[in-house]
């Protein structure tokens, strides 16, 4: 038997746990909801004594008050933390490791010593602004509860009914900023506990993205392939214990019993990650001449040519090696635009944290300076190329396209933020954007298979195209997925590559 201790997150208390926690008593399990200082919809606090260690002691006195007899009975204690209440979980586990047998992760990163519940805030707007609060000492008082339409900006709301939002929405209470604010202290001792991860794929996240994460080669995501480390996934949004209580009990009790998927550590696979496979159309061994975080691949040609930018995804971990501008997607991409006679480029920026993409913007802006000012290449007539998570930096060039971008290009990209990403301000929403990019032709490769948050993300794009003016242009792959390039059959993209490059030539060209 398992005794569950729940830790909720941001704005809500025990409450929201009582649909799951009824099918997992009913499963023959203790279930213990843990009521946070402060966090009482009946007796809500608004003092700046409130801080994390306020809540790592609750979480602590809820493990320490758990019925000797459960040891008696086999009970192992199972740790669940939501949102911001997995700081708080994880820093009672560390403080009671030997009495804590798994630390379940509920859609939520893994937080790390010395890091505030802030930098895990999915509203990057509001963290810059309680960070200078923070700056400046002004650690006091409460955030309060969003608003019926700004829940979205904490997470996905997919499958919430109407009655479960009025509870929430009656229960929830301010979050005192000392919880966010204050570091949390870990001394290491929970590294040794087994743990788990439930991803709510409506989100944003999933298996797969983990995964592909984990064969960038970051040594710091190394620990998510220890085999203590099992994942499962629920298809819904940031609250799955509103939306689907039965589903994230059963997974809880699987989770409990050690089951789940296990990720494959990186160069572990029989195959090369999807990231490190051949690129599916034959292309010239052509040299690549660098140039800061630019590589160029030149044609044989003779004079000032077009050039095709390409724009590499993300997020992409900072210690990820080989750097995406070696990636041999990319470059096969840059050296197909050097056999059209074209200017092959890739770059790298620094697009490594949701909160990273006003660098990674101007990266790829100081990119295409560099390879403007080149004299082999036209700096008029040069086309931009996005992919994935990197889709979202095109809005700024959607929004004010200058006379010399002839072209604007994308495979499988993210043309709108997702609902965990945070970005709100509305500068990286191409979506948005669209309505400002007057007559600028755009060729869009776009996967059959694509994940459905991100399927949507296009789908409103090309929505949006009708009403504009903007020349689009679809490549559709029916059979594609997400990186279909090095995931599937050659025979079912090579067509569509050739024609979306063709296109491309064409506008800079023409």
């Amino acid at each position: 038997m398992a005794v569950f201790i729940m830790v909720a997150g941001a704005f809500t208390g025990a409450q929201v746990w009582q649909e799951t926690a009824a099918r997992l008593s009913a499963a023959g399990s203790e279930v213990h909801a843990v009521r946070l200082t402060g966090m009482d919809a009946g007796h809500p606090v608004r003092s700046a004594r409130v801080d994390l260690e306020t809540h790592i002691a609750d979480v602590v006195a809820a493990i320490d008050t758990v019925n000797a007899s459960d040891a008696v009975r086999g009970g192992e204690i199972v740790l669940v933390g939501h949102d911001y209440g997995i700081h708080p979980a994880l820093g009672a586990a560390d403080r009671r490791a030997h009495r804590v047998a798994r630390v379940v992760y509920l859609d939520c990163a893994i937080p790390q010593n010395g890091v505030p519940a802030l930098a895990a805030v999915p509203d990057q707007a509001l963290r810059a602004e309680l960070a200078g609060r923070a700056e400046r000492g002004e650690r006091d008082g409460v955030l309060e509860p969003p608003g019926r339409e700004e829940w979205q900006r904490w997470g996905s709301t997919a499958g919430v009914g109407e009655a479960a939002w009025e509870r929430l929405a009656g229960l929830a209470v301010p979050q005192p900023l000392g919880t966010l604010l204050q570091p949390l202290r870990l001394t290491g001792a929970v590294a040794a506990v087994p743990a788990t991860g439930v991803l709510c794929t409506q989100n944003g996240a999933s298996i797969d993205l983990v995964q592909r994460l984990v064969d960038f080669g970051d040594p710091a995501l190394a620990v998510l392939t220890d085999p203590r480390f099992t994942f499962f996934e629920l298809p819904t949004g940031h609250w799955p214990m509103l939306s689907c209580p039965a589903e994230l009990a059963d997974v809880l009790l699987r989770a409990a019993a050690g089951e789940g998927h296990r990720l494959r550590a990186a160069g572990a696979g029989a195959a090369p990650p999807a990231h490190l496979r051949p690129f599916p159309l034959d292309v010239p061994e052509l040299p690549r001449d660098r140039k800061e975080h630019v590589d160029l691949y030149l044609p044989e040609a003779h004079g000032p040519r077009p050039a095709v930018v390409f724009v590499h995804g993300g997020p992409v971990p900072a210690g990820a090696r080989p750097s995406p501008r070696e990636w041999p997607t990319l470059v096969g991409y840059a050296r197909l635009a050097a056999a059209e006679g074209m200017v092959g480029v890739t770059l790298d920026h620094r697009l490594h944290d949701m909160g990273d993409y006003e660098r990674a913007a101007a990266d790829v802006s100081a990119a295409v300076d560099l390879v403007r000012a080149d004299p082999r290449v036209d700096a008029e007539r040069v086309a931009l190329w996005f992919f994935s998570g990197g889709g979202l930096l095109s809005a700024p060039w959607l929004a004010q396209p200058p006379a010399w971008l002839r072209c604007l290009a994308a495979s499988y990209p993210v043309l709108a933020p997702l609902p965990n990403w945070g970005l709100a301000d509305g500068r990286f929403h191409p979506v948005r954007a669209l309505s400002h990019a007057g007559a600028l032709p755009v060729v869009l490769l776009r996967a059959g298979r694509e994940t459905p948050e991100i399927a949507a993300t296009v789908e409103a794009f090309v929505t949006a195209a009708g009403d504009c003016p903007v020349r689009l242009e679809l490549v559709d792959v029916p059979n594609g997925h997400h990186g279909f390039e090095t995931l599937d059959p050659p025979e079912e993209t090579r067509p569509a590559l050739r024609r979306a490059m063709r296109s491309v030539v064409n506008h800079l060209t023409g």
